[in-house]
């Protein structure tokens, strides 16, 4: 009944920096300083991502620049000081990548980031080819759209259809974001679907229903 979710592919960012496996290390910081940026995805030749660097994949050459590690911080550690000792991407990076389709829905970009603990995800075709990137701030660009957008996707999509017989019965207003929903209805079982439906429009921050029917006599 509402309009098509966004999908990763309305928001995500299609102008990519990205490294080979070959590209330095120093290459690799200039290329993040310079494009403000704290991960790269590495790719081979056909544009095929094979995994991502980040500034947490550098870190540990400074860290252990100036001492070097035990036998035990280096068996308890041995993935950060084999980064130390490395100056290439296909040593530094993360692998296998976590990576997204382009019709994957925002909420799922948002739970893949979050149980994964990254911020921002390569964007994959089927053959694993790079088609852009998102990262969290593209995720919230959802609720940049305005309040008269969302109130005209509201009646449109929602009232209009839920409630045919009486739509003019019902007032939609949202202020910064928070919709709200008041009126008086015929079909009372109808109010809380007209609730969730528009908790479910991208960009709306909260609901605030206050539909009424009327009372048997």
């Amino acid at each position: 009944m509402t309009s098509t979710p966004y999908t990763v592919a309305d928001v995500m960012t299609t102008t990519v920096i990205a490294v080979t496996p070959s590209t330095g290390f120093k290459d690799i910081a200039t290329a993040m300083k310079r494009w403000k940026v704290t991960a790269l995805p590495v790719i081979e030749g056909d544009g095929r991502v094979v995994g991502v660097v980040s500034e947490a994949d550098l870190l540990p050459k400074e860290e252990f620049h100036e001492h070097r590690p035990g036998l035990i911080e280096q068996m308890h550690r041995l993935g950060d000081t084999t980064k130390a000792g490395s100056t290439r991407a296909e040593n530094l990076m993360t692998t296998p990548p976590v990576t997204i389709r382009p019709a994957a829905t925002l909420p799922q970009a948002a739970r893949l980031m979050a149980d994964r603990h990254v911020k921002r995800l390569p964007v994959v075709d089927a053959d694993g080819s790079l088609q852009g990137i998102v990262s969290r701030a593209d995720l919230l660009k959802v609720y940049l759209r305005t309040d008269e957008e969302l109130a005209t996707e509201i009646r449109r999509t929602i009232v209009d259809r839920l409630f045919p017989l009486s739509p003019e019965a019902v007032e939609v207003t949202v202020t910064d974001g928070i919709a709200t929903l008041t009126g008086q209805v015929r079909d009372g079982h109808l109010i809380g679907t007209a609730e969730r439906l528009t908790r479910s429009v991208e960009g709306v921050v909260q609901v605030h229903c206050r539909l009424v029917a009327p009372t048997s006599p």
